[in-house]
C-alpha cells in the first residue's frame, strides 16, 4: 500500500466530516510554496521566471505554520522551487510535524546528501523526489546532464535511513509508454513507495511550449502505461479513481480549491497551477474567488489540465459518493479498453488572459522598496562598470 494505513484512515475521516458537515468547499492538502528560486531550470516549468527580487523572498517558519492553521487540511505538500534551498526548512518541517500534518518535501535530490542529518524519520514525513522517467527522460525533462543518477543516489541514501520516500514523474507528449513502464518498475526495484504521477501542465512561461499533452493524448498515453502495468504490482501515492480519469474513463471536473497553494505573496488564485492573483487570507481565497471562471470547459487557459492538484479532490469526493466504484478499481486497475467517458464541452470557455507582465508588476510593489531601490543602485552600478 503506497499511503500507510493510518495516514488513510486519517484522511479519509478528515474527508468524511467534511461531507457530514455539508461543506461543499474543503482543502485536502495545502500545497506551501515558501520560495520560487530553484538550483534547476527545467524546460516545462514555469515557476522561476520572476526578476531576481521576487525569487529572493522567502516564507518564514512563523508564515508557514500560520498558513497551516488557517487551512486546516491534513496534508502538506512543500514545494518551490526548490525547498531544500530554504535555511529553515528542517524548523519549518518539524514545526508541521508537531501538529500531526502528514508532510510531503518535495525536492529535486540534489541537495539531499548535504542535508539528510538535517531530518528524521517520522510516520508524518516522506520525502517526494523529482523523476520524469528513466535517466534519458529525466536529464532532458531537467536541462541537465547526470541529475538522474544524484536522484537516484539520493533516494537509496533516503531509504537507508529509514525515511519514506515517493517519487513525482512529470509525462510529455514524447513519453513512449514501454519507457515508462520500465521506468516504473525500476522505481518500485529501488524500494520506492509510491509513485505520483500526471501530465504536465502548459504553463504560458516554460521555455518548452511544443511537448504538452492535450487530454486525448494523455488518455491514450495512460491507458496503454497502465495496460503495460497489469501485474506488476506498481505503488501509486494517488487515487485508483484519479489514475481511472487519467486513463479516459471518468468524466471529472476540476476542483481546483482542493489543493490551495500558499505561496510568498499570499494565496494564489485560483490553484497552484494557474497564478491569476492573490488572496491575503485562505477565507478570501474560499469565499471570493470566482471558482465558476476556471476549469477545463470554463476558461482557455484550463484546457488541457488533468494533473492531480486539479482533479485528485474530484477523486476523493466520488469514492465518498460512490464507494463500491473505488472498491472496483482499486481491485481491477483502471480500464484500458473500450469506449473513454465523454469529453468535456469546451466551446463556452472564455478566452485566456496572459497579464504576467502586469502581475509581476504588482508583485514588484510588495516587495519592501528598500530592497528593490538596494537591487536597482545595483544592476546600474555593474552596468556603468561594465
Amino acid at each position: 500500500m503506497a499511503v500507510p494505513l493510518m495516514q488513510a484512515v486519517r484522511v479519509g475521516s478528515y474527508v468524511v466530516k467534511q461531507h457530514l458537515k455539508g461543506h461543499k468547499r474543503y482543502p485536502l492538502v495545502l500545497m506551501l510554496e515558501p520560495l520560487l528560486r530553484c538550483n534547476l531550470a527545467c524546460s516545462g516549468c514555469g515557476k522561476i521566471d520572476y526578476p531576481a527580487e521576487i525569487l529572493n523572498q522567502r516564507l518564514s517558519v512563523q508564515d508557514c505554520l500560520d498558513a497551516d492553521a488557517e487551512c486546516g487540511a491534513p496534508v502538506v505538500a512543500v514545494a518551490g522551487g526548490e525547498p531544500l534551498l530554504h535555511k529553515e526548512m528542517p524548523q519549518i518541517v518539524r514545526g508541521l510535524i508537531a501538529r500531526k500534518r502528514y508532510v510531503y518535501l518535495c525536492t529535486n535530490g540534489l541537495l539531499l546528501e548535504k542535508k539528510i542529518d538535517d531530518y528524521q524519520p517520522s510516520p508524518f514525513f516522506s520525502w517526494d523526489i523529482h523523476l520524469d522517467g528513466d535517466k534519458a527522460m529525466h536529464d532532458a525533462s531537467v536541462c541537465q546532464q547526470g541529475v538522474y543518477d544524484r536522484a537516484v543516489a539520493a533516494i537509496k541514501l533516503v531509504k537507508s535511513k529509514g525515511f519514506r520516500v515517493s517519487i513525482n514523474c512529470t509525462l510529455f507528449d514524447n513519453a513512449d509508454p514501454y519507457r515508462v513502464a520500465a521506468f516504473f518498475d525500476t522505481v518500485m526495484d529501488l524500494g520506492v513507495d509510491g509513485i505520483m504521477t500526471a501530465p504536465g501542465y502548459a504553463y504560458e512561461r516554460a521555455p518548452d511550449q511544443e511537448h504538452f499533452l492535450n487530454r486525448q493524448k494523455t488518455k491514450k498515453l495512460f491507458r496503454e502505461i497502465f495496460r503495460l502495468g497489469k501485474g506488476h504490482k506498481w505503488r501509486f501515492t494517488q487515487s485508483p479513481l484519479f489514475l481511472n480519469f487519467l486513463a479516459g474513463n471518468e468524466k471529472y471536473h476540476c476542483t481546483p480549491w482542493g489543493k490551495p497553494l500558499r505561496t510568498v505573496f499570499g494565496w494564489q488564485r485560483p490553484c497552484y497551477l494557474l497564478g491569476e492573483g492573490y488572496a491575503p487570507t485562505f477565507s478570501a481565497l474560499m469565499n471570493d474567488t470566482a471558482w465558476d471562471q476556471y476549469g477545463t470547459g470554463n476558461y482557455e487557459k484550463c484546457a488541457n489540465c488533468m494533473v492531480h492538484s486539479g482533479y485528485e479532490a474530484t477523486a476523493v469526493n466520488d469514492a465518498i459518493e460512490r464507494p463500491w466504484h473505488i472498491a472496483q478499481v482499486a481491485l481491477m486497475g483502471p480500464k484500458v479498453d473500450g469506449p473513454m467517458a465523454p469529453e468535456i464541452d469546451l466551446s463556452h470557455q472564455r478566452p485566456a488572459k496572459f497579464d504576467y507582465n502586469e502581475q509581476v508588476v504588482e508583485l514588484m510593489k510588495k516587495l519592501p522598496q528598500d530592497m528593490v531601490k538596494k537591487r536597482t543602485t545595483l544592476r546600474r552600478v555593474k552596468k556603468v562598470v561594465s
